[in-house]
């Protein structure tokens, strides 16, 4: 029996925070001006020129209320509309998005429309912060070696939508004289006042201990029968960890895609070891292809960098699948020196340096990276990572990868594995 996998009908791939931010209103009195504004429209030819009178500030009716938003949150799309929503006139150009990309007061110029005259105003507002610091890794591995300083910092990972540089403190202690099992509070403050904390418990041991593998493994056989989808694909995806790929093998036990590793970039660009035999033989054997790259980027210009020398690597080659963004260094993101809104900036930069050059991107994460991190703003195709027999994931994915410990003949140890959903489209 087929089971039909269920998919929403618009993506929901929102950072709590970014939304719009209305914790009161406003009226002011326009400030005077000096002398009425005429505004031209310039014409298609010199003949019926029209020119419309914008009154002055200083020649705004009484009646006229100009009341709005006090306040908006930093990085929300506020639009002018939505500003002056309180005011008894119609805004001209109401759908032009305020500035709120840095803190502070700003001043806003528009021209209304109010019993058949039109005028002109300035309109003051404040961008502000309220949104708390993000809790990315609250203590996946929390241990401290006896004998050493213990710093929380190399345990714990966060980020702030605004603040680069948000501060870290904790609260207990912690003796690494002594083994044993120390419960600490660990706090994240942001630049704004804005705090997030969390309870942990930090373990000081004699040796740290090494990570444990017991995940049970998968056939490919069986993952397809275990993720028995109407109108779906399956497939895998691959790096140097997989070595010399069997592709023919691959195929003939139902696998259609491939989507490689192209490169990787921590200090500098290094390609994947395997990536032009992969490349190679995949296509060979007749799979759909695509690339990922792992990046580390924490300014728009190494993503640029990166996606030009991608395209530069492909050299006009077509794919199957857009050009996959895997950005994962979640566990102490704080070193990157960057915000929430900063990486979101890079993903969409590295999409756009790829469109330059007649490619598309492709965000791969987690589904509590894409719920709690991701913007995705642009609606670009998302290659979802969730690890259950069912994903309650609500936003729109094409891709899933739903396992990463999957066995099959013609690849030595573990790979991922992947569904495509086919009525989902990648471009």
């Amino acid at each position: 029996m087929k089971k039909i996998l269920i998919l929403p009908a618009v993506t929901a791939v929102l950072f709590c925070g970014c939304g719009d931010k209305a914790e009161g209103s406003a009226s002011e009195k326009v400030p005077a001006a000096t002398s009425a504004v005429t505004v031209t429209t310039a014409p298609e030819t010199t003949e019926n020129l029209e020119t419309t009178t914008v009154c002055a500030e200083n020649e705004i009716p009484e009646d006229v209320v100009i009341s709005g938003l006090e306040e908006v949150e930093v990085y929300s799309d506020v639009t002018l509309g939505e500003l002056l929503r309180d005011s008894n006139f119609d805004v001209q150009d109401h759908k032009r998005l305020i500035d709120t990309s840095e803190l502070g007061e700003h001043d806003v110029e528009y021209v209304f429309d109010y019993k058949g005259k039109s005028y002109e105003g300035t309109f003051t507002y404040t961008v502000a912060d309220t949104t708390p610091p993000l809790c990315l890794n609250s203590g996946w591995n929390p241990y401290a070696k006896k004998g050493e300083p213990f710093d929380p910092d190399t345990i714990v990972g966060f980020a702030d939508n605004y603040d680069r540089d948000p501060k870290l403190s904790y609260t207990g202690e912690v003796d690494t004289s002594t083994v044993g099992n120390y419960p600490i509070t660990v706090t994240v403050t942001d630049s704004s006042g804005n705090e997030t904390s969390w309870e942990t418990t930090v373990f000081v041991l004699n040796e740290i201990p090494a990570a444990q593998d017991n995940n049970p493994r998968i056939t490919f056989r069986e993952f397809m029968d275990k993720y028995c989808y109407e109108n779906v694909s399956y497939g895998i995806d691959v790096s140097a960890w997989q070595t010399n790929v069997d592709y023919e093998a691959v195929k003939a036990q139902g696998c259609e895609f491939v989507l490689m590793r192209m490169g990787y970039c921590y200090d500098e660009i290094k390609m994947d070891d395997y990536y032009e035999q992969n490349i190679a033989n995949a296509s060979a054997a007749g799979l759909d292809v695509g690339v990922y790259f792992y990046t580390t980027a924490n300014t728009e210009e190494k993503a640029r960098e990166q996606a030009r020398w991608i395209v530069e690597q492909l050299d006009g080659r077509q794919l199957d699948y857009p050009i996959a963004f895997d950005w994962e260094e979640w566990a102490r993101f704080q070193q990157y020196g960057m915000s929430i809104h900063d990486l979101n900036e890079i993903f969409e930069a590295f999409c756009d340096e790829l469109e330059k050059n007649g490619y598309s991107g492709m965000l791969y994460s987690s589904k509590n990276f894409l719920n709690n991190f991701w913007e995705n703003r642009n609606n670009r195709t998302v290659w979802l990572a969730h690890y259950v027999d069912e994903t309650d994931y609500e936003g729109t994915f094409a891709i899933w990868q739903a396992s990463a410990y999957g066995r099959m003949e013609g690849i030595s140890g573990d790979v991922d594995l992947n569904i495509r959903v086919n009525e989902v489209p990648v471009y």
